[in-house]
Formats: C-alpha cells, structure tokens, sequence
C-alpha cells in the first residue's frame, strides 16, 4: 500500500474525532485499539507457546509410561513364563531345530570315563548257602549241568528291631548340706529327668534338620519303626533342650566367622507367625552360621560380620553388604542370570520399543560370566597358572569396558551396563587377586536350600524361641556335616554333654 504525502508542520485534522473512513469513529481510539490488539497478539502468542510447551512435557512423560508400561507387562509375562513354562517345544521352535539342528551334550557320563559300580563291603555279618537251581530260570530246561565254582553275591540291607531298650538306673544318693537335698549324678548315656534317651531324641532332632521331616511324622516313624510313642510336643522339647545346650558353640561359630578369610553369605526370606523375616547365612566350606532376623539391613548383616570384619565376602549386589569387609567378590553367576532375565523380558516387548543394542549386549555380558566361570574352576584346578591372573584381570576388564561402552534405553540393561562399568568393577575380579575365592556365590546358594525348602514344608515359626532354635539347630547340624562328623552322634553327645566335649566333637575331624 503507497504511503501519502506528509501533512505540513501544524497541521490539524478536522474530523480527527468523526473520521467519515472509519464509519465516524475517532482516529486516537481507533489506534489506541490497534495498538492493544498488537500487545495481546503477542500475549496469546506467549500463552500458546507455554500450552505448547506444557504439552512437549506432558507428551515425553507419556511416553516414557507407555515405555515403562511395556516393561512391566513384558516383566510379568516374564515371570508367569518362567513359572508355567512348558518342557514340550512350539512348533515355531522345533522348526527353528530342524532348520538348525544344534548338536546337544550327551546325557550321562563323558566318553571314556570309568563306570561306576558299587564298592565290595569290608565285613560280611552272615552267609546263606542257595543250592543250584534244578530248572532254568530263564527257559525252563532242566538239562542243567552241576558246576564247582560258585557265585557271590553281596546284598547290604538294614535291620529293623520294632522294639525300644529300656534302661533303668540305679543311682547312689548322697545328701547335700548347702543344698539340704538328696543328689545324684549322671550315668553313661542318661538325661536326668528325660523319659525319653539321647539317641532317640538326636535321631528325632536329626530327622527334623536334616531330613525335613515334621513333627507328627517323626512320631508316626518312631513308633511304627521302633515302638516308641510320644507326642509332637515332646519332639519340640528335644529341638529346645539341643537349642539351649547348642547356643555357646552357636556363638563361637559366629566367631569363627568372622575371623574367616573367606565366607559366602547370601540371605532368604521366612516367616515368624505371619510376619516376614529373613534367614541370613555365612559359612564356608569348613563351618555354616544361620541367623533368622526380622530386617534385611545392614545392621542386621553388621551383627553377625561385626564392625571389623577382615576377610573377603563372596556375595551378590545386594546393599546391605556393602559395609562389610574391605574386599568382596560379586556373584557372577547371579550377573548371568541377570543378562538371561534382561534378555527374555525385551524380547517381549512391540517392536516400537526395542533397542536394537540390547540383544548384542545381553550375549555379550553371558559369554563373559560363562568365561569368567570356566576360568574360576580352571585356576581351581590349577589348569591355569596363578601368576597369569593378573594379565587376565587386565584383558577381561579392558573387554568388559567395550561392552559396556555405549549407553542402552531399556531401563534394566542400562542399570546393569553402569554397575558392570562403575566403580565396582573391580568386585568382579577379585578371584584372580585372593586365591581361594571362587567367581560365584553357588556356596551360599546351596546351603540355604534346605531352609527355603524347610520354610515351604512348615510355613515358618511361631515363636521367637523357635526362631531361635531354627538358628542354632541347623547351624550345627550343617557345620557338623562339613567337618565330616555324623549330625546325629554329634547331637547325641551336645545332649549328654558339656559344651567343651561337645564342640570338641563338632571339630573332631579338624587339623
């Protein structure tokens, strides 16, 4: 539009207040109004762009739920996988087999090694005499032929007496001034005040902590087998009287524990009447310590390591043990077990989700663990050299931080990819440093087994004394068993007993 000429200097315009262009309206008015329109022009604008960023926020915080979403549903499909899965294969996969057959490990034992046959017995208790039959077994001919040379054949079986031994004892009493009472003292193989022997009530205990039987079938099994009747209470007294003469060696393990160099420790859940608890374990190959609490902390950790704990701590990733000890070994297995999980559960996402790099990176991270496993029974077994630890630590640490290099976006493999390049790394290596510590925390693993099976069989405790007694019991039934002494005749004598003979027996077969 062509801009007019400039009116002269002081010029007025007379219908500056009825313009006849603008339908008789007033000029000043007229830009007055155009000039705020302009200034909420632009205050719109400025609202649109807040709305329009509140929207960006709002549109990333959608997706990231839509993601987070798909993890959580590909999580308990997962699971529920995990726990119905089937041992027949789809169809999809046995195409997959025959297109690609993979040549699988033969079942049983690897070629040439010995067979196994059981070993002749030291003592024969009595022989039967069986003549030569007169009719084969096997066509029954009975044109058979007399031979001079005979047969042997060695069959071990057990010997079943329904019976029990009473034992009555005399005792010589003599009176106690102090005491103004009669006294007497303890024969061979008595329990002063007990209707019931110490072998019974080790095997009982035995039966309990060792075999997982209850107590109602521990007493059917005594008295159908041997014709002792008593009543599951009377079993829970012998569990209480073995807890209560077992607590000062079950106090000296937990010494012994902590001045260890090397102890796997690892923990479980339980339940005390209705409420949750944890079973922690520490132990090695030479003794076990069980110790049922109510948290799973580190001050729960701290009282069984205690404040100055030295040794070296084969452990999982687990937070509460990060204060114990100064050196610690990562479980790698539990780091293999957790690529596997990472890899199932991306797998299951839409494709709208997936990393292309998660794949890649969870084979990687297994053949790695599956390395350093392989390598942890090699230097056991001194196949490999232990003066070349130190070069394998560097090359295993340097491939490992090629793995980890790159950032992932699925949560849980970034989770794992910056724990495997933090500063802990080191944990991961530290069996090329110790000798004697192995890779993984199978140890553990192992020996709470049969708590996690005992805790599904009788859903817990009830008490407090027998969270206790489900602490010492199983302690010393399972250290018994690695110092090579028989948990039952080590019962017997921590039931007759003073607590010196009894720990000397726990460790009778100790250099």
């Amino acid at each position: 539009m062509p801009m007019g000429p400039y009116p002269p200097y002081g010029f007025k315009c007379l219908y500056r207040h009825t313009c006849p262009y603008l339908d008789g309206l007033s000029t000043a008015w007229v830009m007055g109004e155009y000039q705020r329109a302009g200034d909420e022009y632009q205050q719109h604008l400025r609202i649109v762009d807040n709305f329009r960023k509140d929207l960006d926020i709002k549109n990333g915080r959608i997706r990231i739920l839509e993601r987070e979403n798909a993890e959580l549903k590909a999580k308990l499909q997962a699971v529920h996988q995990r726990q119905f899965k089937s041992n027949k294969k789809s169809d999809e996969e046995n195409i997959s087999c025959a297109a690609a057959p993979i040549k699988s490990k033969k079942r049983g034992a690897p070629m040439g090694h010995p067979g196994w046959t059981r070993p002749r017995p030291d003592r024969v208790d009595r022989t039967v005499n069986v003549p030569a039959p007169a009719i084969c077994p096997h066509c029954k001919s009975d044109n058979l032929a007399p031979m001079e040379e005979s047969a042997q054949h060695f069959q071990e079986d057990i010997v079943i007496q329904p019976r029990t031994v009473i034992t009555r004892y005399l005792h010589g009493q003599a009176f106690c001034a102090r005491c103004n009472r009669p006294v007497v003292r303890t024969g061979e193989g008595e329990i002063l005040n007990a209707a019931i022997g110490p072998v019974a009530k080790s095997a009982g205990i035995y039966l309990r902590y060792r075999m997982g039987l209850s107590y109602r079938k521990t007493t059917e099994l005594f008295r159908e087998l041997f014709g002792l009747n008593f009543v599951p209470a009377s079993a829970l007294g012998f569990d209480r009287k073995a807890a209560a003469r077992g607590a000062a060696i079950y106090e000296d393990l937990r010494q012994k524990i902590r001045a260890s160099a090397v102890v796997h420790a690892d923990e479980t859940s339980w339940r005390s009447d209705g409420v949750g608890h944890y079973v922690w374990f520490a132990g090695n190959e030479n003794i076990a310590y069980f110790h049922i609490d109510r948290h799973r902390s580190a001050s729960a950790a701290k009282s069984i390591f205690g404040d100055n704990f030295e040794g070296t701590l084969v452990r999982d990733r687990y937070a509460a043990y990060n204060g114990i000890g100064k050196e610690w070994q990562s479980c790698i297995a539990h780091i293999l077990t957790k690529a596997k999980e990472i890899s199932r559960e991306h797998a299951l996402l839409p494709n709208t989700e997936k990393d292309a790099a998660i794949g890649p990176f969870c084979e990687r991270v297994m053949v790695f663990c599956s390395q350093l496993c392989d390598l942890g029974q090699k230097l056991k077994s001194g196949a490999v050299p232990w003066n070349e630890a130190a070069k394998i630590e560097k090359r295993f640490a340097k491939k490992f931080n090629r793995i980890c290099g790159q950032p992932l976006c699925f949560k849980p493999a970034e989770t794992l990819r910056v724990y495997l390049a933090g500063s802990e790394q080191k944990f991961l290596f530290t069996f090329l440093r110790i000798p004697g510590v192995p890779p993984t925390n199978n140890h553990a693993e192992q020996s709470l087994r049969p708590m996690v099976i005992f805790r599904k069989t009788s859903f817990g405790t009830r008490s407090e004394s027998g969270l206790k007694t489900h602490s010492i019991i199983p302690s010393l039934v399972q250290t018994a068993r690695r110092q090579g002494v028989h948990p039952r005749e080590f019962l017997q004598t921590l039931l007759t007993a003073d607590t010196a003979t009894a720990q000397n027996a726990l460790y009778i077969n100790s250099s």
